[in-house]
């Protein structure tokens, strides 16, 4: 991948120009004194200063030049020196990186001195703080730019696969039979059955008619002739009326306690009985393998997606709800409570002990490759305006340090 240079700042270029127009004065004041120093002696050295200072000038504008690119862009030997030694210098720094940052020993000891669960409690707790708003402005355009650069299609592949093999491969029987018997235990199940009485109690007085009519359709005809097939439905509605009535009312009741003795009985199948985990494990795959619970997973990730985008996006409202009450606290806590910030910080400095030590050799070879994958122009400019200012400085030092060092020479000769 080609990667282009920004412009040099404006400080550079203004540099640039001043020492520039600073030589072109030299060359002006020189060949002015040259013309002027018959009729005065005094310009005899202001030439000195001038011829000297345009030499110094011209020499270390070559060497600041021949740096970067070819003077005038003429290919004269050993010039350009950091295009043409471009691969080389992108080695170079990576194994710089690799030989004095990237070993586990350096990483451990400079880790040490970190304190990153205090800086993170920090953040946590005042987010908006000194220099937090700029850290979680950060935070959350990195995290956009992730989610957003990441192959959605694969990513969510990778991820539909690992919840459906999860789910495979853990057996689902025993925990729901164990979660079942501790709900009983607790009693967490009575609402659920108060919950099915009254949905028995609604679909009896909703199906009447469907009883009334079944009873007209299976009593003879002398019963319907009499009108007895009515009256009959009647005792059957009212009975069965009573009956989910005196069940609502009485948590005693004996079909109720018959409903929990199945429960239990189902609680402790699921557990035990290998038919009926075998049973559970069939309808499982069936779920599994069904196109649409295949549709429903394939929603919750990109419902999960949606909602990571959004909180990246804006963090402050994602800090202030309930789960930026939760970090709040979470960074308070990481303040106050020195054993669970050195738990933290032991864990943080073996990763990253850990990824020196297994990713060293990779994060060298992606240095080397993208210094690499650079263009020759990039690197150039980079380096430039890297180092900024200061290598105007040079010529423009050298220019005035070659004219004082002129001055010397024309006074120690006038003198002798």
């Amino acid at each position: 991948m080609i990667v282009r240079a920004a412009p040099p700042p404006a400080a550079l270029v203004r540099m640039r120009r001043v020492a520039g127009l600073l030589l072109v004065a030299m060359a002006v004041a020189f060949f002015a004194s040259r013309a002027l120093e018959p009729r005065h002696p005094g310009w005899g050295f202001v030439r000195a200063f001038a011829e000297a200072a345009m030499v110094g000038g011209l020499a270390d504008w070559f060497a600041v030049t021949a740096l970067f690119r070819h003077p005038l862009g003429l290919p004269i030997p050993h010039t350009a020196i950091i295009p043409r030694n471009k691969d080389r210098i992108g080695d170079q720094l990576a194994q710089f990186l690799r030989e004095y940052f990237l070993i586990p020993a350096v990483v451990a000891r400079r880790m040490q001195r970190i304190d990153v669960a205090a800086a993170a409690g920090r953040w946590l707790a005042n987010p908006r703080g000194a220099g937090g708003s700029r850290l979680t402005r950060g935070i959350s355009r990195l995290a956009t730019e992730v989610l957003q650069a990441l192959d959605q299609e694969r990513l969510g592949g990778m991820v539909r696969a690992m919840m459906v093999t999860r789910v495979r491969e853990t057996e689902l029987s025993p925990m729901l039979g164990r979660a079942l018997a501790a709900a009983m235990a607790e009693e967490r199940h009575r609402p659920v059955i108060d919950a099915l009485v009254r949905w028995m109690r609604g679909a009896l007085g909703s199906n009447e008619h469907l009883i009334r009519a079944m009873v007209h359709d299976r009593a003879g005809t002398v019963l319907r002739w009499t009108g007895l097939d009515e009256t009959l439905a009647n005792k059957i509605i009212d009975g069965l009326d009573k009956l989910v009535a005196e069940m609502a009312d009485n948590p005693e009741h004996p079909l109720r306690l018959k409903v929990e003795e199945a429960m239990a009985s189902v609680a402790e199948r699921l557990q035990h009985d290998p038919e009926m985990r075998a049973r559970v494990e069939t309808v499982k795959i069936e779920l599994l393998e069904n196109p649409a619970m295949q549709d429903w997973i394939n929603g919750l990730w990109e419902q999960a997606r949606a909602a990571m985008l959004r909180a990246a996006r804006d963090p402050d409202a994602l800090m202030a709800g309930k789960l930026g009450e939760a970090l709040h606290q979470l960074g308070a806590t990481l303040q106050d409570d020195p054993r669970l910030g050195r738990i933290i910080n032991r864990f943080v400095r073996r990763a990253a002990v850990g990824a020196a030590a297994d990713y060293g050799d990779a994060i060298v070879r992606l240095v080397s490759e993208t210094v690499r994958g650079w263009d020759a122009q990039t690197v150039t400019q980079r380096l430039e305006n890297a180092v900024g200012k200061d290598l105007q400085f040079i010529r423009i030092n050298g220019t005035l340090v070659g004219g004082l060092v002129g001055v010397v020479i024309h006074s120690v000769d006038v003198l002798l």
